[in-house]
C-alpha cells in the first residue's frame, strides 16, 4: 500500500468512528424520550399504549400483542405464515412489527420525533 491509500483509509475510519459516536448520544437521547405503541389495524389507528405499563392486548379476533419492560411483541396470530409472531421483539423508534394477512401494523413512536416530517433515506 502507497502512502495515499494510508491516508484514505484513515480518513475513513475517522470518518467511521465520528458517525459510531454520534450514533451512541442519539441513542441516549431516544430512551430518554417517552414512547408508545401505534397499532393500526387496515390503517386506521386502532389503539396506542405507552410502553412505561405492561399490558397484552387483543387485536380483534386475529391478533395478540404484548408489552412487557418497554418492549412489544406479536405473541399470538392466525395467520398462515407466522412471520409476525416470529419477529423479534421491538423497542426503538420507527420499529415495526406487520401482520400483512390481518392488515395489522405494530409501530414505535417517539412523542419527541413524531412532529419531524423528516423523510428518511429511502423517500428521499
Amino acid at each position: 500500500m502507497k502512502k495515499n491509500d494510508w491516508i484514505l483509509a484513515g480518513t475513513v475510519l475517522i470518518a467511521a468512528l465520528f458517525f459510531l459516536v454520534g450514533n451512541c448520544f442519539t441513542e441516549r437521547r431516544g430512551k430518554d424520550a417517552e414512547k408508545y405503541l401505534r397499532i393500526k389495524v387496515d390503517g386506521e389507528v386502532f389503539r396506542e399504549v405507552s410502553l412505561e405499563e405492561d399490558a397484552e392486548i387483543a387485536i380483534g379476533e386475529h391478533n395478540r400483542v404484548k408489552i412487557q419492560d418497554g418492549q412489544v411483541e406479536m405473541i399470538w396470530a392466525d395467520c398462515p405464515d407466522q412471520i409476525c409472531a416470529a419477529h423479534p421483539k421491538i423497542s426503538k423508534n420507527r420499529e415495526s412489527i406487520i401482520c400483512l394477512p390481518n392488515k395489522v401494523i405494530l409501530e414505535i413512536v417517539d412523542r419527541a420525533d413524531e412532529g419531524s416530517k423528516e423523510n428518511d433515506a429511502v423517500a428521499g
